[in-house]
């Protein structure tokens, strides 16, 4: 198992440079306390999703860009890759679940790649299989140190405009994220704390952290929640990561998901995702459970489906 280091997310920023947006930290002066939110929803596919996508994509080989890549995703990694790989030049087949948002499905078409329906629990075999049948090159939504590399660029981000920043909440779903975060920032900002943020009804990674070992939850049961975004779990690799790097993790309510989305929306501007709330929601909801200070929340993406968005706001 090869651990993703500074220098390999340091080598990323530089591939990103140009795609990826440099997003704002947002001081949030109508928020309790120090407050401060990355906003990834501004990135080109409207998720952080790009970072990784585009760093593993450009980290390979001509003939592997040739022959094509395959992804599987419940919509933001697919977009990700769609829009990287036509900025390539580079065919994509993309398998999405039969349950995905349709905002991020034709999303994803419309980049111009080939999309693949299954049921959920098909995703990552289908995918495996159209690799192996067709010759292409498997980018992964997490389970892969390019894309842990690339997810990472943001936490350098973080560091160079809040030097000073005490703790950073960064959303858990396959954990890649986290942990290409959680490395920069401890890197570059060592007093910092970094915790991870995943919906009650998905937390397997705390479970993990908590017993100490990978505990895998039932796709039925991750499914349940409304964090559409957060419904993966750890590999063996970004688990250990997340072993290493984080400094705990908060679970959240449907209903303080729900919230936040709405509260975002009035408060702060910002179209959000219920997984891009997660992280604010920690913040809003779960002071207590935190080490205060100077707080960066991300907001991983805003790849929110209307009809949704006018049953949150209401």
């Amino acid at each position: 198992m090869r651990f993703v280091t500074i220098s390999d997310i340091e080598a990323a920023a530089e591939r990103v440079r140009g795609t990826a947006v440099h997003t704002p930290l947002l001081r949030q002066h109508w928020a309790p306390g120090q407050l401060w939110l990355k906003p990834e929803s501004l990135q080109p596919i409207g998720a952080f999703k790009i970072r990784g996508a585009y760093n593993a994509i450009a980290a390979l080989g001509e003939n592997e860009r040739t022959r094509g890549v395959v992804a599987y995703s419940s919509g933001n990694h697919a977009q990700a890759v769609a829009y990287s790989a036509k900025a390539f030049g580079v065919p994509a087949v993309i398998v999405v679940p039969d349950s995905a948002p349709r905002l991020k499905v034709n999303a994803t078409r419309e980049w111009g790649a080939e999309v693949v329906e299954v049921p959920f629990a098909d995703q990552a075999p289908v995918a495996a299989q159209l690799a192996r049948e067709r010759g292409l090159t498997l980018v992964p939504p997490f389970d892969h140190p390019d894309v842990i590399a690339g997810q990472g660029t943001a936490g350098l981000e973080i560091a160079a405009d809040l030097p000073e920043v005490d703790t950073v909440l960064v959303p858990v779903s396959g954990g890649g994220f986290a942990s290409g975060v959680g490395i920069a920032v401890k890197q570059r900002c060592p007093a910092a704390k970094v915790y991870g943020v995943e919906p009650e009804l998905a937390a397997d990674a705390e479970e993990s952290l908590r017993e100490g070992r990978r505990v895998e939850w039932p796709m039925a049961d991750r499914a349940r929640t409304i964090a559409d975004g957060q419904r993966a779990q750890p590999s063996d690799l970004t688990f250990a990561h997340l072993q290493k790097v984080l400094d705990g993790i908060i679970t959240v309510s449907e209903d303080e998901i729900r919230r936040t989305v709405r509260t975002l929306a009035l408060r702060s501007r910002l179209v959000v995702e219920p997984s891009g709330a997660t992280a604010p929601a920690a913040y809003l909801h779960h002071t207590s459970e935190l080490p205060g200070g100077r707080t960066v929340a991300i907001v991983s993406g805003g790849n929110l489906d209307p009809a949704l968005l006018t049953e949150l706001l209401a």
